[in-house]
């Protein structure tokens, strides 16, 4: 059984990252065709000479912080309401935090659409930019309530007794043992804001391209090897990105490493 499961996650793995892998290895083939001829780096340099490319990559870049600091502000604001108020329908207000998470992408990007339809905002930067910030904030509620888990707030109560202010208590006293959780959310929602395509292909409108986006309409146009070149960037870019969230992740659990 054992040596079972382990050919079962073998294969799976390879399934997994042996596409990443021949993409990767074939973004540095001179040729143009799925036909190894010489190694080159001559489509990474194409890369940064499209003007669409540098274009979409700019908004990305816009989008995902702005909704880093949205998703952040508003999941500390939620995390914290969870953790220190007891209320009526408090498990109904936590199921829906969580609800955006579970939710199909096709669905919500289509709810989300007829929204700012209805109230007549144009589709842009910030409908994107909104549209993101309803699930990222989900993630860092999570990932921040996590932390709180293990806050003994005896220590902040104490700060007030002591004359201080409530902002001068959260800063000086509470932020910094759920500091490794917040920027472990941070992290987590740009990485999420930076590869997300459904939800933004729905509200995203004319002079605005994500670099999702952007990758999907050439693909549309033909494959080339600038693509499997843009591609191994983002897959490296994200994985960077995601280790650092885990390792932050992992700090702000409970028993985690401080």
């Amino acid at each position: 059984m054992r040596r079972l499961l382990s050919i079962y996650s073998a294969l799976t793995l390879a399934l997994l990252y042996i596409p990443l892998v021949v993409m990767g290895v074939f973004s540095f083939n001179d040729s143009k065709h799925l036909r190894w001829t010489q190694f080159s780096t001559h489509w990474y340099a194409d890369l940064a000479k499209d003007e669409a490319l540098l274009s979409a990559l700019a908004d990305t870049l816009v989008i995902g912080a702005g909704t880093t600091l949205v998703s952040v502000g508003l999941g500390t604001m939620i995390a914290l309401a969870l953790s220190r108020v007891t209320f009526r329908g408090r498990r109904l207000y936590n199921t829906l935090v969580s609800l955006p998470i579970l939710v199909p992408d096709v669905a919500m990007g289509i709810a989300l659409l007829m929204f700012f339809t209805a109230i007549a905002l144009p589709l842009g930067r910030v409908t994107v930019l909104i549209a993101q910030s309803t699930f990222g904030m989900s993630y860092a509620a999570i990932v921040i309530a996590a932390r709180l888990e293990g806050f003994d707030r005896s220590v902040e109560d104490a700060a007030l007794d002591l004359g201080a202010t409530p902002w001068q208590a959260f800063w000086r006293v509470t932020f910094p043992p759920i500091r490794p959780g917040v920027l472990a959310a941070a992290l987590l929602c740009f990485t999420l804001s930076f590869d997300d395509f459904v939800i933004t292909y729905f509200t995203t409108g004319p002079g605005t391209s994500t670099l999702p986006l952007e990758i999907y309409g050439m693909v549309k146009r033909g494959v080339s090897p600038k693509i499997n070149a843009l591609s191994t960037l983002l897959v490296a870019a994200s994985l960077l990105l995601i280790l650092a969230s885990f390792r932050f992740t992992r700090r702000s659990l409970p028993g985690g490493i401080r």
